[in-house]
């Protein structure tokens, strides 16, 4: 699947806290290759986002049908995003966006619970016939009189907003644009590649194989705090492209509190805390094992143990803290209950993450950027004796399993060419890889082109 589609951050403009009323600086606005308008009704603009990849070998003692390759390999994978809305009120906008996927990813995506490029798309063979990917109406529902100017971004038109409100949006969008972000870490278009430093890798978040869902999201904005909740639709089965539309056996239920307090006089933070509950035609992972030891299955095989209406549930903190001297840290803890199959995103049930970024203008070059990140992903008991067994997951199979936690280290540079153009180098350490012990370390360098239009 195509992990999360998250929104370039724009040149790594420092954009004010929410609901705080503080407008971007001049200095710190997107850098894009084309001028929009500050108070337009209308909103066209794209993005593209090219990534090469290669590892070399590297040592495996087996590998299975879901292993990442053994032997050394490369690809390339492009996304291109066409962003449009019209602003119909000064408190309704309407938001449609058209994007295409393109290339591949090395193993074509398999083989790491914490893959390497956010961007691949799993299924390759949904071609790169442009899709819609957002489609969507958003309200806002006044709760004050007081208005604050707010940045204008593919997602949010309006340029001013009550203080405090309420936000309504229904239709298609990736729950990744509202939930769990982060502005140090939540970009594969300008910073970190990995899946699981760009997200929680234990939110096993409602998505189809592109990363898309249908839904409804109410969020309440004050100077200090939001919350948000969203009801959407899961996927009729893991990893699919279809969705199921009966509410009364397949949804997702998503939570979230953030609350702007900083650590440091002077300085922005931001904690999240996240819940979420997952209705589905899941899987057992004891289940599979049970049928496969009593001969019932020749291979573990959670496909033919799924049962509607299973629940899969989970929680998780993302927190990130603004320091002196263009410093900025942040991290994430996620967990969920690892009995019913991973079914949305990737094969983690527990991940802790911690890392950082600096800006370039203490080298006098404000548009790039530096960060560096770590990751620990586990699973569950009953999903490591799964894999043991020879089962396989979406994501994972290697035919065995000597269990060690995934343990991944990311570092980027980002170089501003030109306007809305970049270009970073990225290497990816993963030790581990499918929580095998039998199999890696892997180094996976990268190099990335972007460009906001």
């Amino acid at each position: 699947m195509l992990a999360a589609v998250t929104l370039s951050l724009s040149a790594f403009a420092q954009e004010p806290k929410k609901g705080s009323g503080e407008a971007p600086a001049a200095q710190d606005r997107p850098v894009t290759v084309f001028r929009h308008p500050a108070k337009s009704r209308f909103w066209i603009s794209g993005q593209i986002n090219i990534i090469f990849q290669a590892h070399p070998s590297f040592q495996a003692q087996y590998s299975g049908a879901n292993s990442l390759h053994a032997r050394g390999e490369n690809a390339t994978s492009r996304l291109v995003t066409l962003y449009t809305g019209v602003q119909l009120t000064h408190t309704t906008e309407a938001l449609f966006d058209v994007e295409s996927t393109g290339g591949r990813g090395i193993s074509d995506g398999l083989g790491v619970a914490g893959f390497t490029n956010l961007d691949v798309v799993r299924n390759a063979g949904l071609g790169a016939t442009p899709y819609i990917a957002r489609v969507m109406l958003r309200q806002v529902i006044p709760l004050s009189k007081e208005r604050i100017e707010a940045g204008r971004d593919p997602l949010h038109l309006l340029p001013e907003l009550p203080r405090r409100r309420l936000e309504l949006r229904v239709g298609k969008f990736s729950m990744a644009d509202f939930f769990d972000v982060n502005s140090i870490g939540s970009d594969s278009h300008l910073q970190f590649l990995n899946w699981t430093v760009d997200n929680n890798g234990g939110y096993d978040y409602a998505a189809d194989t592109r990363g898309y869902t249908w839904g409804m999201m109410l969020e309440y904005d004050e100077g200090a705090w939001s919350a948000r909740f969203a009801e959407s639709l899961m996927p009729k089965v893991a990893n699919g492209i279809d969705l199921d539309w009966d509410l009364r056996r397949a949804r997702a239920e998503n939570v979230e509190l953030e609350v702007r307090k900083s650590l440091l006089h002077g300085r922005q933070g931001t904690w999240r805390f996240l819940s979420y509950v997952n209705h589905a035609n899941m899987g057992s992972y004891r289940e599979a094992v049970d049928a496969f030891l009593a001969g019932m299955d020749p291979v573990p095989n959670i496909g033919a143990h799924r049962r509607q209406r299973r629940v899969k549930y989970g929680f998780g903190l993302n927190a990130e803290q603004q320091l002196p001297k263009s410093f900025r840290l942040f991290g994430r803890f996620g967990w969920n209950e690892g009995k019913n199959e991973s079914f949305a995103y990737t094969e983690v049930n527990q991940a802790f993450e911690f890392g950082g970024d600096v800006a370039g203008e203490r080298w006098k070059r404000r548009h790039d950027r530096l960060g560096v990140a770590f990751v620990t992903n586990g699973i569950s008991r009953d999903h490591q004796r799964y894999l043991a067994l020879g089962g396989s997951g979406f994501q994972l199979g290697d035919g065995k399993l000597n269990y060690g936690r995934e343990n991944i280290v990311e570092v980027y540079y980002t170089l501003h060419l030109w306007r809305g153009a970049f270009a970073s180098f990225d290497l990816q350490h993963v030790n581990n890889p499918g929580y095998n012990r039998d199999r890696g370390p892997v180094i996976v360098p990268a190099l990335r082109l972007h460009i906001d239009l």
